[in-house]
């Protein structure tokens, strides 16, 4: 479980990772010490996963977002395996999700248009055998964040 000081950590490193430790001790009410030695156990812990830059897409020629959904009569597990593989050897592809529902799986890809996410699809479809794929090109992003709640983790 994490405590309320822990909470308080994990808010300042999702907003802004680089923030040094002695400031986040700061607002924390801790001295250097001690606040790195929480985020150094909520690392070990696996809490804190990585650390990352966060890019805008259109800077580095990603801007299109579709959102691909698929549907299979595939359930067992070396073509799952198959799949995942040819998925994760795609970059396009920046989020992956086995789905509970009428879609089976859902995909977040990024490409700079749809010429480009054509040439992904032939690729993805060229890898493994899929009998249903839904694409949706998203309009506009209203919102995006990488910051999880934390009220759920409390003491």
């Amino acid at each position: 479980m994490l405590d309320r000081i822990d909470r308080k950590i994990l808010a300042i490193l999702q907003a802004d990772s680089t923030i040094p430790v002695a400031e986040i001790g700061k607002r924390v009410g801790l001295s250097t010490t001690p606040c790195w030695r929480r985020i150094q156990k909520l690392e070990e812990e696996g809490v804190i996963r990585g650390r990352v830059a966060l890019l805008d897409p259109k800077k580095v020629n990603a801007g299109v977002t579709v959102f691909v959904a698929i549907k299979t009569s595939e359930h067992a597990e070396d073509w799952l395996k198959q799949f995942a593989d040819a998925v994760n050897d795609l970059p396009e592809v920046v989020e992956f999700y086995r789905m509970s529902g009428e879609v089976d799986y859902l995909l977040r890809v990024v490409v700079p248009d749809i010429e480009h996410y054509d040439v992904f699809y032939k690729k993805l479809i060229a890898r493994v055998a899929l009998s249903d794929v839904s694409s949706t090109f998203a309009m506009e992003q209203i919102k995006f964040s990488t910051a999880l709640p934390l009220d759920f983790a409390g003491d």
